[in-house]
């Protein structure tokens, strides 16, 4: 009887065991996720969260593929290549941009027979305007090519390509046009340069983690930066995006003073970024937020401040030119970078002045400057935190 009780008890510890060893095994595991969770949480408190903001056509889309290019491992080739299809349907849009502005330039301008193609031209013209019409673009050929090449060198297009701030041609058309027989090679594989100027309108939210002293995350300061679309009908997917922001980069493109919206053809572009900015700058949860003015596109403004005066902006208007070349370009940047300044201190609540608030002339497709613009922004972030510490 008493062996047949020890028997039986054995049998049951026997097959309690293993669900003790499974126990502790379920127990380490949820341990190590513990673990890894207090790990992630930690390195997430030392991830600085910078947000990209600006209206549409500003430049920030570039910024934010310099900084992958720049601080990450850049695009692999399948990236690439994704970018072909982009290109060649930015190239399609702005033939037929070009040649539409030159129909309706040769009917209602008062010097008409300029803007009026040759008859051969125009089938041409009328045929790829069609293409660039589609939802879905042909690849670009060496015929295709041949063919924009002969639209763009036709004077009336030129003529066109002059008043192009009239019109929605982007800012990627001369490279594309002088580029036309490469970027229609059989075996094309975008460049990093042709990346850069490839213009794909940003919807919804991109972000990107990146340490501007390189890949190895102790030696230095790591950023978290989100990229979200300009254009109006994009801007309310950013308020979800407002809290814990280390620091905003607000992208102007100070060269399109002359120009108006694609979503509005009635508003001067400077002043939708003018009242975006101090939209922006009045948001409550941007109280301890630094503030980044990148003034982009310079290398655009330092050639267009030259023929078109910047009084044409109404925000401009009370700008006096005092000399020409080189020192006309920085008076007339200086005047831009003060109004700038003026609206900044405007728009600021008493309790947000003594937040940081810094002015950077940048050009987009520069690398080295976009390089150095970041050196210096990460150096402005660290002394900040350095003094929130108490360390400084």
């Amino acid at each position: 009887m008493l062996s047949s009780v020890i028997e039986n008890m054995g049998l049951l510890c026997s097959r309690q065991r293993p669900h003790s060893e499974a126990d502790a095994e379920e127990s380490a595991q949820a341990a190590e996720i513990e673990r890894q969770i207090a790990l992630e949480t930690k390195a997430e408190k030392h991830i600085q969260k910078l947000l990209l903001l600006g209206a549409a056509e500003s430049g920030k889309s570039t910024i934010f593929k310099q900084i992958k290019f720049l601080f990450q491992s850049g695009f692999a080739e399948a990236e690439l290549r994704s970018y072909t299809p982009v290109i060649h349907a930015n190239i399609y849009q702005t033939v037929k941009i070009l040649y539409d502005g030159s129909k309706e330039f040769a009917q209602n301008d008062e010097d008409s027979s300029k803007y009026v193609l040759s008859l051969e031209n125009k089938e041409i013209g009328e045929k790829l305007s069609e293409m660039g019409s589609r939802l879905d673009y042909p690849p670009l050929t060496k015929e295709l090519a041949k063919e924009i090449e002969t639209l763009w060198k036709d004077p009336a297009i030129q003529e066109t390509y002059v008043r192009a701030n009239e019109l929605q041609v982007p800012d990627c058309t001369l490279y594309f046009m002088e580029n036309l027989q490469r970027l229609s090679d059989a075996d094309y594989v975008p460049t990093k340069e042709d990346v850069l100027y490839a213009r794909v309108r940003t919807t919804g939210v991109v972000e990107i983690q990146f340490s501007p002293v390189g890949e190895n995350k102790k030696s230095g300061q790591v950023y978290r930066l989100f990229d979200v679309g300009g254009q109006r009908n994009e801007r309310r997917k950013w308020i979800h995006l407002f809290e814990g922001v280390t620091a905003v980069i607000f992208c102007a493109a100070i060269s399109e003073y002359d120009q108006v919206l694609f979503e509005d053809e009635s508003k001067n572009r400077i002043m939708e970024t003018k009242g975006l900015f101090d939209w922006v700058l009045k948001q409550q949860c941007f109280e301890k937020t630094c503030f980044l003015l990148f003034l982009n596109k310079f290398d655009l403004f330092e050639k267009k401040v030259l023929k078109v005066p910047l009084s044409v902006c109404e925000w401009f208007k009370d700008y006096q030119p005092i000399s020409s070349g080189k020192q006309e370009v920085e008076h007339a940047y200086e005047f831009v970078k003060k109004k700038f300044e003026e609206l900044y201190f405007q728009s600021s609540t008493p309790n947000h002045v003594d937040r940081i608030f810094k002015i950077y002339r940048t050009t987009a497709l520069d690398q080295k400057l976009v390089k150095k613009t970041f050196k210096l922004v990460d150096e402005t972030l660290r002394r900040r935190s350095l003094i929130e510490a108490g360390l400084l």
